[in-house]
């Protein structure tokens, strides 16, 4: 008989965890028993506040033979090392993004995953939400004819003035942290992108803690790029950590018979409005009423529900591996001023259930 539930540990207890924690704690196919950190002190105290064990670090972890999944927390550089060692120890993974840093590295964990026969799934899951699905659901049915043409808006403000940790995001820039949203949606519903050409920029470097102290930025904060997909459609991304407020939001999809609106990149609950030739835009209801704002962990969930009922899952490794690819394709382009090709292929993930 199927195992009913994946017993699954959090590693990583920083910013995001108690949202994870708090949104995985409803979901009956997964079991949190237990949280790991850099600092033991903080997995306990996670463990006190949510249930489970606390476990001194990694190793223990994976010397546990009852757990099934682990849930990767941890920053952006110690992604593909914590996932190497989790795959290598037979456990099935979801990990924050981005997947890896490099695409040779995460063409490698896709690679160990396959070879492990384990589930490796990949943040971001925005893509799963109500509004996004309902984006999709237009687009697969033709609402607005052939779509030529995309815009992209990840105008993230002054992350220093209100993240406890700012350092580690500003090292590896917007593109890498906030943009991967707009990407992974153009990857999920408008398949393979194929040549990237970008311009980046420091803005503003000299930043201060929200504790007033002093750091400097030398990873462009601004970053615009054009991108060419296999289909044809042309998409336009911005990324910046300097905008605070601006009146362009969200993604849009324009086609021959009409134009899409998503207000926010990351909200499930998000307005979407599309408009025909002739008219303006008109708000199109969600096609279900689901999470306010943000359910970090609805990847995990199809995950676990992808294990036990044998299917594939949505957040696949290859499409976050092509991301990964096109996002070292932005950063190269923005160094070089010259266009770079994007090459991996990827199977796009199905439609959720109640889409």
């Amino acid at each position: 008989m199927p195992k009913k539930k994946l017993r699954a540990v959090i590693v990583g207890c920083g910013n995001i965890a108690n949202a994870y924690a708090d949104q995985l704690a409803k979901y009956p196919n997964i079991e949190i028993v237990g949280f790991s950190d850099l600092a033991p002190e903080r997995a306990e105290a996670f463990a006190a506040k949510h249930g489970g064990k606390a476990y001194p670090g990694l190793k223990e972890v994976l010397e546990d033979k009852s757990i099934d999944l682990v849930v990767n927390l941890t920053i952006h550089h110690a992604h593909v090392e914590v996932i190497t060692q989790c795959l290598q120890a037979g456990k099935h993974v979801h990990t924050e993004k981005p997947l890896a840093l490099t695409y040779a590295e995460a063409k490698k964990l896709v690679a160990l995953a396959a070879k492990k026969k384990l589930r490796l799934s990949s943040a971001p899951s925005t893509f799963l939400g109500e509004a996004a699905q309902t984006c999709a659901a237009l687009l697969r049915a033709g609402k607005i004819g052939k779509v030529r043409l995309s815009y992209a808006e990840m105008n993230h403000g002054r992350i220093e003035t209100w993240h406890p940790n700012p350092a580690p995001f500003f090292q590896v820039g917007p593109v890498w942290d906030v943009a991967v949203y707009p990407l992974t949606i153009w990857a999920a519903f408008c398949g393979p992108m194929r040549k990237v050409r970008a311009t980046g920029k420091v803005l503003l470097p000299k930043r201060k803690t929200k504790e007033g102290k002093p750091f400097s930025v030398t990873t462009p904060d601004c970053v615009i790029a054009t991108i060419e997909f296999a289909s044809g459609m042309l998409g336009r991304l911005t990324a910046n950590f300097y905008v605070p407020t601006t009146k362009q939001t969200g993604i849009e999809f324009h086609g021959d018979g009409g134009s899409i609106h998503m207000n926010n990149n990351f909200l499930f609950d998000t307005a979407v409005e599309m408009t025909v030739p002739g008219e303006g835009y008109k708000p199109v209801p969600l096609l279900r009423e689901g999470y306010k704002g943000v359910e970090f962990a609805r990847g995990v969930a199809d995950l676990a529900d992808a294990i036990l009922e044998k299917r594939a899952h949505r957040c696949n490794a290859g499409m976050a591996a092509h991301v990964v690819e096109v996002i070292e394709a932005i950063h190269k382009s923005a160094a070089t001023e010259k266009p770079v090709g994007v090459r991996s292929s990827f199977v796009q993930p199905a439609k959720m259930a109640w889409a």
